[in-house]
């Protein structure tokens, strides 16, 4: 016997609509024989629980549906390689407990996270591996969201020729249950971004919604602008050379409005990108012509 389903929702990238696909036929489950449920015994009682097929289905649904980039589909927290507190750098052992109990105890706490700390040091891997871990353990509504990617797609809106709305694109943005924005502060401030910023960080502040943030720039605040325009002078020369902070990049304002919103979790450590890259490199690079000149003379001895 077989029975016919509603397929999942294929996903397309924000802005675009959700397409409902023709259904599909699939093999009934041989557990609930396609009711959905199963009959669990205790003793003398019986208790109706959701079957394991539909929890399954339910989560790569959710999966699907979170938009994690392709190139974090393998990040998970049981795979973030961190030493023992002793031996690596603490921020970063401290980082990944933080992100497991961040897991377990959701949704009783629903206060977001902070991810700061320069490149390569985890957070994405970290932030991924938080959705993935609580769509399939508590079935959670997640969305991962590229901030650069987020905001060329509102401003591709405002083109007549694009058939969606800033609100469509926005709308999966605000519903989320826990949002990723991965890269916060990554495009250059402007008055546009400054409001860009406020009006979806504000929206999940007024409806309670959980945001994790990583971002790349030190949890600072607004530096002066100095009003000296000229190019040549010492306060132009200082101004260039230092830093840019997070709260130069979306203001002082959202920076502490994020302050409310989320724990700071602040990673310190090496480019893992960068050593991973090293180390393919020595794997795959050839002898050198003074190891070679050494085996042909051992070869010869």
């Amino acid at each position: 016997m077989q029975i016919c389903t509603l397929s999942q929702l294929h996903c397309a990238p924000l802005g675009s609509r959700f397409e409902l696909v023709t259904t599909a036929t699939t093999e009934t489950c041989r557990l609930c024989g396609g009711t959905g449920w199963q009959t669990i015994e205790h003793g003398k009682q019986r208790e109706a629980v959701r079957c394991e097929c539909r929890v399954k289905s339910r989560g790569e649904r959710l999966l699907a549906a979170a938009h994690i980039a392709p190139r974090y589909e393998h990040c998970e927290l049981s795979n973030f390689e961190c030493d023992s507190e002793r031996r690596g750098p603490k921020s970063i052992w401290n980082a990944r407990f933080n992100a497991g109990r961040f897991v377990e105890d959701y949704p009783v706490e629903k206060t977001g996270l902070l991810f700061v700390g320069s490149v390569g040091v985890g957070k994405t891997h970290l932030a991924v591996g938080i959705i993935k871990d609580l769509i399939r353990e508590k079935g959670v509504h997640c969305l991962f969201c590229d901030y650069r990617e987020l905001l060329k797609s509102i401003q591709n809106s405002y083109n007549p020729q694009v058939q969606v709305t800033e609100m469509e694109i926005l709308q999966p943005v605000f519903d989320a249950e826990v949002l990723v924005l991965d890269e916060l502060g990554a495009v250059r401030s402007t008055e546009w971004v400054f409001d860009t910023v406020n009006y979806i960080l504000n929206s999940r502040y007024n409806e309670n919604r959980t945001t994790i943030i990583t971002t790349n720039f030190p949890d600072i605040e607004e530096q002066d602008r100095l009003e000296d325009h000229d190019p040549r002078s010492y306060s132009a020369a200082d101004r260039a050379a230092r830093r840019e902070t997070l709260g130069d990049r979306i203001g002082e304002r959202m920076r502490s409005r994020l302050h409310e919103m989320c724990k700071k979790i602040e990673i310190e450590g090496p480019d893992f990108r960068l050593l991973s890259k090293q180390a393919q490199f020595r794997r795959h690079e050839g002898p050198s012509r003074l190891s070679l000149r050494n085996r042909a003379k051992s070869a010869l001895e």
